[in-house]
């Protein structure tokens, strides 16, 4: 037991969950430039919040609106918004989770309607709009809230509505919203070869940009198919820079249900590759961990079925692992990098090593390379490993200064 206690008080560790003697002094001094910047300012807001700004563009044009359950324009839906002031909505397209947020993780989507509007799902038979599914629109708009993380499959439907736009001369407009990430870049970037639906661009896991940043991205360095360039505007997010947090106001899917487990969450997703549960089936989704072979864990949880869970792994097994839903937001924002330690830990602890990792490859998708993986089981320390991702980090960060809207951390 006295193993597992100490493991536990490592790992929480990280994430600056037990301050250590005589600090008192460090931690007065931790008014960085962003809890200035963030006690300074109004909260920042998105762009659909301010109709002004984006109105006198859809006036007149009929709209392919690329919406979910976050769209929303304070408690009133955008395709609400937009058809209570006469603009011709003609068509909206879903991501994975679909237009109400309730599907699971990779559960197909089907075609519906909102209000006698056709709704198409991108997380279905295409994931990319057809010609057909785009006749008659004049103009698209993209409102969706991502969470900065490479693996966050609504930047991957960004990338193939800005590619069918390009294709069908149509022009993109986005309304941007604050990345609850956005305040730090971190993670191995994508190899080539692990191009996938969650990983769809050469960047780091914690990519530190809004979904506007990354639309200029993805067009400035020529990732939509062919080269193709993307008719794009952007409609900023007020009050918003890379320095300050935020607290989303509606869950952006349905297993990340709050703050904790957005800032969690690029650091937890690698177990969504590992014979670990991170909470699916529970109301506390990446925010505990765990597995019945971890006997002698304190926390205990059981996987059951639930909204955005229908098949949550380990589904009815008692599980034994860690709880980090106490852990302080504020301290966790100041943390600023991706954490590989209870990664590496658990590894190590665990009894069956030769099945932590599955078999389906998922777990390197989700890391963007096969080298994470072989550099847990050859035992390297986290400073080893991160120390391998500096070079291909120094030169996206360069890259990515090109195409900033915000102010930076830096």
């Amino acid at each position: 037991m006295k193993k597992y206690f100490f493991l536990f008080l490592l790992s929480v560790s990280v994430f600056n969950l037990f301050a250590c003697n005589n600090n008192a002094k460090k931690q007065a001094e931790q008014k960085t430039k962003k809890e200035q910047a963030q006690a300074n300012i109004p909260p920042p807001q998105p762009a659909a919040f301010f109709p002004e700004r984006y109105l006198p563009i859809l006036e007149n044009k009929k709209l392919g609106l690329v919406v979910n359950h976050t769209s929303m324009v304070g408690k009133t839906h955008l395709v609400d918004f937009l058809t209570q002031k006469n603009i011709a909505v003609s068509k909206i397209f879903t991501p994975e989770h679909g237009f109400k947020g309730t599907a699971d993780a990779g559960e197909k989507v089907h075609n519906d309607t909102y209000n006698n509007i056709s709704i198409v799902s991108l997380y279905g038979d295409n994931k990319k709009p057809t010609a057909e599914a785009l006749k008659g629109i004049d103009l698209l708009v993209f409102d969706m809230q991502d969470v900065g993380a490479r693996f966050y499959t609504y930047i991957s439907t960004l990338h193939y509505i800005m590619e069918a736009a390009a294709e069908n001369n149509i022009e993109l407009v986005i309304l941007d919203r604050p990345n609850p990430n956005g305040h730090y870049v971190d993670g191995p970037v994508r190899a080539p070869e692990f191009e996938s639906f969650v990983a769809m661009h050469p960047i780091p896991v914690v990519h530190g940009l809004t979904v506007g940043e990354l639309a200029q991205m993805i067009n400035g360095e020529g990732w939509l198919k062919d080269g193709k360039k993307c008719k794009l505007s952007i409609i900023m997010a007020p009050n918003y820079n890379h320095n300050i947090g935020y607290d989303l106001p509606v869950k952006p899917s349905p297993n990340l249900p709050n703050t904790i487990s957005i800032l969690l969450y690029p650091s937890l997703c690698f177990f969504e590759g590992t014979a670990l549960s991170i909470g699916r089936g529970t109301d506390k989704q990446f925010q505990v961990i765990g597995h019945p072979a971890l006997k002698e864990m304190p926390y205990t949880f059981t996987p059951q079925k639930n909204e955005g869970a229908k098949y949550p792994k380990l589904e009815n097994e008692l599980c034994r692992g860690f709880d980090l839903s106490a852990l302080d937001k504020k301290e966790l924002f100041l943390q600023q990098k991706l954490s590989l330690s209870l990664l590496i830990d658990l590894y190590n602890t665990f009894p069956d090593k030769d099945n932590f990792f599955l078999t389906n490859n998922f777990f390197d998708k989700l890391a963007g390379t096969s080298a994470l993986q072989k550099q847990i089981k050859q035992g390297l320390s986290e400073a080893e490993i991160r120390a391998t991702w500096q070079a291909d980090l120094d030169i996206y960060k360069k890259m990515r200064k090109k195409y900033l809207l915000y102010a930076d951390f830096e």
